[in-house]
């Protein structure tokens, strides 16, 4: 909330209800944001290279198929690209990644100075994270200003505890901490 103007933050100093369609979008993008995510890296391999994506749309789909799910923007420069790859890795971010996180942001380094390395369907791989989502592409659906991918898992990578998370909410990130 600490990045809202001053009038919105006294708006929203108590409840408020609203229609989001007839809300000022900061309202409501404040309001989303008081949901807590983890924090990813997807990559991909097109024509061009690596390419990869900070995403925290990410999210479990089915466990028999295993499917999984994540939403680019379709303003995105990168959602074409991820949108027609045959394949993507989903990486899962510790709590000590956050730079790796800002280099696959608009104007963040990307994979520059990285080595790189490939999943068995063929896809950049990040090192260190606490899981890895090897996918091979199974469908793209409209989602609004968005594209709503969905993955069948081939492989799972997974390391270290489960309570070193990266996370953000409310605009920020922090350490997943458990009670």
């Amino acid at each position: 909330m600490s990045n809202l103007p001053p009038e919105a933050r006294d708006r929203l100093a108590e409840e408020i209800t609203f229609h989001p369609a007839t809300a000022e979008a900061r309202t409501y993008r404040e309001a989303l944001s008081r949901f807590a995510t983890g924090v990813t890296v997807v990559t991909a391999w097109v024509a061009e290279g690596p390419i990869g994506m900070t995403v925290n749309s990410f999210t479990s789909l089915s466990l028999d198929p295993a499917l999984v799910m994540w939403a680019p923007a379709k303003a995105s420069t990168r959602h074409d690209a991820f949108a027609s790859a045959d394949a993507w890795s989903v990486h899962v971010l510790t709590a000590d990644q956050l730079s790796m996180s800002q280099r696959f942001t608009r104007g963040g380094l990307g994979f520059a100075g990285l080595e790189i390395t490939e999943s068995e369907l063929g896809t950049p791989i990040l090192p260190g994270v606490a899981a890895r989502f090897d996918c091979a592409a199974e469908a793209v659906h409209p989602g609004g200003d968005h594209s709503i991918l969905v993955g069948r898992v081939a492989r799972v990578t997974v390391s270290g505890p489960a309570h070193h998370l990266l996370v953000f909410a409310a605009g920020q990130f922090g350490r997943f901490q458990k009670e």
